[in-house]
């Protein structure tokens, strides 16, 4: 008795040992990249990149447990510091996206980032990006909320000590620059027309801030960045913006 449960668990551990997935995982990752590109349903996936199912499965995993944001923190590791843009860009938000469920109190604290504008329903996007345009962190927000509100926040996702922070004058608050300055970096932000406060900026290196404005181009190729199709896009944003930054 005790034999045949030996033999059993000794079966057990060699069929782990030599199990393989049915899908490698450069296969996954173009399923993802394609469904992103094309804004299509996860149901819609072309077969050659295997059932959706299978798909979805790794996509999910690699969600849980943090893939993306690693691989996303090793790539900006080694990142020139030297000027960082800061911008943000507003994407569109489909109806289907929508969640119909009433929330209340804390739950509309939790709830998607869309906000109501001029245009419509949006979703915004922040963006710090390094010297080669290479982006260094990311938030989402209301697409109604100003650029401002979340600055501070997303400075704090970057080391900006010895940086120097390029932003349009949505950035030039007072709040702003002192923390810029609190964190050991400088800035080239120009002040507003009202502003009674002026201060030198070098419009030489202001240009740099195109590099930003470049990225935002790239990712908005990326169908399911450019128009949110449904709640689990705004729920894995951050995941889809990694990827043509890593990928392409």
């Amino acid at each position: 008795m005790e034999s045949n449960q030996e033999n059993a668990a000794a079966r057990t551990s060699e069929s782990r040992k030599t199990w393989t997935p049915k899908y490698d995982n450069c296969r996954i990752i173009n399923g993802i990249l394609w469904l992103v590109r094309s804004g299509a349903l996860w149901r819609e996936l072309s077969e050659r990149y295997g059932k959706w199912q299978a798909v979805y499965a790794r996509f999910r995993l690699w969600k849980q447990r943090g893939i993306f944001e690693a691989i996303f923190a090793a790539s900006s590791a080694d990142a020139d510091m030297e000027n960082l843009s800061i911008d943000s860009t507003s994407c569109k938000v489909h109806q289907s996206a929508n969640d119909k469920r009433k929330k209340t109190g804390r739950e509309k604290k939790r709830a998607q980032a869309i906000g109501m504008s001029r245009g419509g329903k949006n979703t915004k996007i922040h963006a710090i990006g390094d010297g080669l345009g290479n982006p260094l962190a990311l938030l989402l927000s209301s697409g109604n909320d100003h650029d401002s509100r979340h600055a501070v926040s997303l400075l704090g996702q970057a080391k900006i000590r010895g940086s120097n922070v390029i932003g349009d004058k949505a950035y030039g608050s007072q709040a702003i620059r002192e923390y810029i300055t609190s964190r050991e970096g400088s800035y080239t932000i120009p002040p507003k027309s009202d502003n009674p406060e002026l201060w030198f900026i070098d419009e030489h290196v202001y240009k740099e801030r195109h590099l930003i404005e470049c990225f935002f181009q790239k990712i908005k190729w990326f169908r399911r960045i450019f128009t949110c199709y449904e709640n689990l896009t705004l729920r894995s944003m951050p995941l889809f913006l990694s990827l043509p930054v890593l990928f392409y």
